[in-house]
């Protein structure tokens, strides 16, 4: 199919490329001024959420573009074939009350998005977009409005699709755009561990401090896994990964499995330059680089939310490693996580974070 046929299937109702979907009283619209992208330009949308309740919402700004795009927020699909998120995934801390927009009943909030630098449009075809997110800690209810949220289950703000053409061109989301560090200072230490974003003498202390807890928590947790007689009664593996499964279990084993033999067989490169609260990020599809953010030079080296439990965190995102996704923060999410979707638990971070730190200490 020629570029004038494919273009003509796509319906005059798109005209403007504009769509909204209401998804338990938030709708999300989105707005694209055009329906054809050379090459060399920039792919824009437009996301607007609305606030069709009766009473105030308030949502986790992360799965907006308040601060910019930090976590998936789209689906995008190209000929009927996925495209993923190839952008930063972060470790955070268990969302406070700050980390929440409010949106007055009938308010709105729009975000300029530029799409192309987060996900692969490397391929010439007929895209299709929507806005695409849930967890289970998007919503904040208000005083009073437990019951609703919990009667209207809300967990996710999704719109309809809008259409575009584009030119194939060269992933602009590769190799170094819009990640901080430019392989300044720092150095080299034996064991193939590498800084750069001028790491001080004291930050490349803490990292190592930091990787020699991970390697020891990656081992203990593979140990435990592979020698565990009683899968069925094991309290660690049920408060983090949810009811015994056999191919549940087989998964998080090969995931450590990966981890343990990452932290200890590949060459890490450490960068010091991210200035963000969080304790860390990495690019799921660039092994095996971290950026180390703020709350990581405070956080203990072992134990909850530790310097070490924070590199196994980073380090199962890589999609070579185990390629786990940011599903829920903290103790409590992880813990409600593993009782409410045991499927989504083993492929959450912060599940295999609390599993290796074991604190409190489960056998």
């Amino acid at each position: 199919m020629n570029k004038t046929s494919k273009l003509s299937a796509l319906t005059l109702a798109l005209a403007l490329c504009s769509t909204s979907v209401l998804a338990d009283g938030i709708r999300a619209s989105l707005e694209m001024s055009k329906q054809d992208y050379q090459a060399n330009e920039d792919v824009m949308v437009r996301v607007t959420l609305t606030n069709d309740e009766k009473v105030p919402v308030k949502i986790l700004k992360w799965y907006t573009a308040a601060d910019g795009v930090e976590e998936s927020l789209f689906k995008v699909l190209v000929d009927g074939e996925e495209r993923h998120y190839l952008g930063a995934h972060y470790k955070r801390p268990a969302p406070s009350k700050n980390d929440y927009i409010k949106l007055k009943s009938g308010e709105s909030v729009s975000y300029n998005v530029e799409l192309s630098s987060l996900y692969d449009m490397s391929e010439t075809g007929n895209y299709d977009i929507s806005y695409n997110v849930s967890s289970m800690q998007l919503f904040a209810p208000n005083p009073g409005q437990e019951k609703k949220l919990a009667r209207l289950g809300i967990d996710g703000i999704n719109s309809n699709n809008v259409n575009f053409y584009l030119e194939g061109r060269e992933f602009k989301g590769g190799a170094g755009k819009g990640k901080p560090g430019t392989g300044d200072g720092g150095g080299t230490t034996p064991g193939d561990v590498s800084f750069t974003g001028r790491c001080s003498n004291t930050q490349q202390t803490d990292i190592l401090a930091g990787l020699a807890a991970a390697k020891s928590m990656a081992a203990n947790s593979k140990s435990y896994l592979q020698g565990t007689n009683d899968k069925a009664g094991s309290v660690r593996y049920n408060t983090w990964f949810g009811n015994y499964d056999a191919s549940r279990w087989n998964t998080v084993t090969s995931n450590f499995s990966k981890i343990d033999s990452s932290l200890n067989n590949e060459a890490l490169t450490f960068d010091c330059s991210c200035k963000k609260s969080y304790f860390a990020y990495v690019y799921p599809t660039q092994p095996y680089k971290i950026y180390m953010c703020n709350a990581f030079w405070t956080a203990p080296t072992t134990g909850t939310d530790s310097k070490g439990g924070t590199i196994v965190h980073e380090v199962s995102h890589f999609n070579i490693v185990a390629g786990t996704d940011d599903v829920v923060y903290g103790q409590a999410g992880a813990k409600s996580l593993a009782v409410s979707d045991p499927a989504q638990a083993i492929q959450n971070a912060d599940s295999h974070e609390y599993f290796a730190e074991n604190t409190p200490f489960q056998n």
